[in-house]
């Protein structure tokens, strides 16, 4: 009971129910809450405090930043803060305005995320880039996956945040991790967008995810093993964090002539089947039949399981909270 008095008198005024219903939307650092709310930085993290003790929101530190979204739906405190938002009427004028001005600090961020990638001759849509079939690949995708529900999703190596916008309807709770915060700000900015609230992103290196054993029932590695220095590695962590019968699934370019794409600094030429078979039976899963998508380049979904009785390494740091 006393955890349950604690979270209603930590949201029981009018600028943490404005903080909770902008954290609905996506995740905002502080800076982003005083533009949007107009108020001062030290009166908003007092806000943001007392709303991170009460579990209502969760703040994950990166750089300089930290970001502040509302707890897993799967989780008690989530659930209370979305049973408090649903009685917020949508038509408030206060909450109208500050999603109004939430759009406006969303698109400057999209923007100025884009403008570091233009800078930096980075290119970050590899799909339209290589002219691949996204739709097919994602038709494809779907196609694998339960329409029942597919769990606790990770998409590792989650770019703009594109595959978890995708199988969120299915998802229960949908995190993205990526080693770019260009790439997360582009994210962030995709799922501030109704019915995504269960999405979030975080930095983290694939080899080392921060992230507990045996979390996630499906992970996804979405054109990413191609550009990894260690493919085993990268595998054997994504093992790692799945539940036994849990579901990883590799989206990448099949083996090809290196010759075919001279303009895209790719580690790895793609994969043939055999190739990738093995290195997820090294990894502790048992590879099922690739599914082929074609196109200017080959594309190939590769779906594994993790089985009970295979050991899985063993990760450091762990976040339990994840």
């Amino acid at each position: 009971m006393e955890t349950l008095l604690t979270a209603l008198r930590a949201c029981a005024e009018p600028t943490r129910l404005r903080l909770l219903a902008l954290a609905a939307r996506g995740a905002f650092c502080v800076v982003e809450f005083t533009e949007i709310l107009a108020q001062s930085q030290p009166r908003l993290s007092r806000h943001l405090r007392l709303l991170g003790e009460a579990g209502l929101l969760d703040r994950e530190r990166e750089g300089a930043n930290v970001w502040f979204t509302l707890p897993g739906a799967d989780t008690q405190a989530g659930t209370l803060a979305r049973a408090i938002l649903d009685r917020l009427p949508e038509d408030d004028p206060i909450l109208v305005s500050d999603r109004r001005h939430a759009a406006r600090v969303l698109a400057e961020r999209a923007r100025a995320a884009s403008d570091s990638f233009r800078r930096k001759g980075a290119d970050w849509d590899e799909m339209r880039a290589l002219e691949l079939p996204a739709a097919d690949v994602e038709q494809a995708l779907l196609a694998l996956l339960p329409e029942g529900g597919i769990g606790r999703l990770l998409d590792i190596g989650s770019g703009t945040g594109r595959m978890l916008e995708l199988l969120a309807p299915r998802a229960i709770t949908a995190l993205g991790v990526d080693a770019s915060r260009a790439m997360l700000a582009l994210a962030r900015t995709r799922l501030a967008k109704p019915g995504l609230s269960h999405c979030a992103v975080r930095l983290a290196d694939m080899y080392r995810l921060p992230l507990a054993d045996a979390g996630y029932d499906l992970v996804l590695l979405n054109m990413v093993l191609h550009h990894a220095e260690d493919p085993p590695g990268a595998l054997a962590e994504a093992a790692r964090v799945l539940k036994p019968g849990g579901r990883l699934i590799v989206v990448d370019l099949a083996a090809h002539d290196p010759a075919a794409t001279p303009h895209h600094a790719f580690r790895w030429p793609g994969f043939a089947d055999a190739r990738m078979a093995g290195l997820m039976r090294e990894a502790g899963l048992e590879p099922a039949t690739a599914v082929i998508v074609p196109g200017p380049l080959e594309t190939r979904l590769w779906p594994a399981l993790r089985t009970a009785s295979l050991p899985v390494l063993q990760a450091d740091p762990v976040d339990t909270q994840a």
